[in-house]
């Protein structure tokens, strides 16, 4: 397998310094610049802002602020990025850099009636010339500079570190929706071959049965058993999604990884929600010794998202478990994505190694990824993942989705390992079907028997 060209553009090392001045007295004075909390909005070229806090260091003081283990923002940059910033899709052949432009609030961030509640303070614009940057690391900027226009002589001054590292990744694309059981392709530019077949499956014996008693009363209820049920029929038509799997196959049909829905996505009482108290739970299994084994979890439930919370989202928590365990695991990512426009499950462990003053990795991470910061790597019994593991796309509720998956090619070892990574897009792609509002009807793929899949 060969892997495309990514480079990762990183902000960190954040600290503000303000120009003195004398403190305000009286009771209608106010509040103190340098006692206001500050942030900056930061962005590369025209990708999203990312917003970060600025912590203030003494007026007079020669150093930054402590280094921090998380960086402030992350840019990813696809290959396609990289030569338009460089200008090489252009028709003349003048290269172009990248511009990283901070600005600098003072203040609490958010927004009133749609109109920021910060003070901009000034802004600064860094030029990057990213050639070269996909073969090794560089370092553009490491100190201070001033923002703004100056006030009395002096300036606002901000510390920040900013370099960019390759980061090479496996791309691999659904042929089709997971449900479908479509082919899996590696993408290498503009080349896509086989490289994966995926199986999907709902494990369920009384299924037709199921659908002929409860469809006509509620059309959201999708029961899926993993044996065969021998409850009454008013349990039998609980609203609850289960049994679903997808078994990912190499292209000799060999089985190399499995996402298995073990924990049945259930409404709460009294709704038609999967909520967070009770979330629906996948095993994403590897064989080995003849057997499957369990490698991670994932579960998924309904929450509000957005700033208001005024939007439905999918919440997502991914756990590995050590030593094919289920009864522990070490939490790598948990966060959420809005059910309507969907977005990018991901994968990054970067903040777990601290980015000291000269834009290089020190030795000993910052924090583990559950952010408690008291893990190093000897310790951290998952130390093989670092950086950035892996993303998948996911499109929101109706919407067809094929899941495009990259993976660093530091956590892939064989074909295998690969894999697994598929195993868990699917499952992250059909949470969202599962989590869907039970008051609507799931698409035929999803709703009929195991039978039926296998005419």
């Amino acid at each position: 397998m060969d892997p495309c060209q990514f480079v990762r553009v990183l902000v960190g090392n954040l600290s503000l310094k303000l120009p003195a001045s004398p403190r305000p007295v009286g009771a209608g004075a106010g509040v103190h610049p340098s006692s206001a909390p500050c942030y900056c909005k930061i962005r590369l070229n025209k990708l999203p802002y990312q917003t970060a806090p600025a912590p203030l260091v003494a007026s007079d003081s020669d150093t930054s602020a402590q280094h921090s283990s998380t960086p402030a923002a992350v840019f990813h940059l696809s290959q396609a990025d990289l030569e338009k910033i460089s200008g090489k899709s252009t028709l003349f052949g003048s290269n172009r850099t990248a511009r990283l432009k901070v600005a600098v609030y003072s203040g609490r961030r958010g927004s009133t009636c749609g109109v920021s509640s910060g003070r901009l303070l000034g802004k600064v614009t860094l030029p990057l010339d990213l050639k070269g940057a996909e073969g090794k690391a560089m370092v553009f900027h490491s100190g201070w500079v001033s923002v703004g226009k100056k006030t009395k002589g002096a300036a606002v001054e901000l510390n920040l570190t900013v370099r960019a590292e390759p980061d090479p990744r496996f791309v691999f694309e659904f042929a089709g929706e997971p449900e479908c059981s479509p082919q899996v392709l590696q993408v290498q530019g503009s080349m896509k071959q086989p490289m994966f077949t995926c199986k999907f499956s709902c494990r369920n014996n009384s299924d037709l049965h199921l659908r002929s008693r409860s469809m006509q009363s509620d059309h959201g209820n999708n029961s899926r058993n993993w044996l065969p049920n021998f409850g009454s029929d008013r349990e039998r038509s609980v609203k609850e999604r289960k049994g679903w799997s997808v078994t990912v196959h190499d292209l000799s049909g060999s089985p190399v990884a499995m996402a298995s829905m073990v924990t049945p996505f259930v409404a709460s009482p009294g709704s038609d929600r999967v909520s967070r108290s009770n979330p629906g739970a996948w095993l994403i299994l590897r064989p080995g010794d003849g057997t499957w084994k369990p490698w991670g979890r994932l579960e998924a439930w309904r929450e509000r998202v957005g700033a208001t919370g005024s939007s439905d989202g999918l919440g997502y928590r991914f756990d590995l478990l050590p030593d094919n365990s289920m009864n522990s695991g070490v939490s790598l990512v948990d966060s959420s994505l809005s059910s309507s426009k969907g977005g990018k499950f991901a994968i990054d462990l970067t903040g777990t190694v601290p980015m000291n003053r000269t834009g290089s990795r020190s030795g000993s991470p910052g924090c583990s990824p559950r952010g408690s910061g008291d893990f190093g790597y000897g310790l951290y019994p998952f130390a093989g993942y670092r950086g950035f593991v892996m993303s998948a796309t996911v499109e929101g509720e109706g919407r067809c989705s094929k899941p495009t998956v990259e993976v660093g090619v530091n956590h892939v070892g064989c074909a295998e390992d690969a894999a697994a990574f598929v195993a868990l897009a699917a499952a992250v792609d059909l949470s969202m079907d599962a989590c869907r509002s039970f008051s609507h009807k799931l698409r035929k793929e999803l709703s009929q028997s195991s039978d039926s899949l296998l005419r």
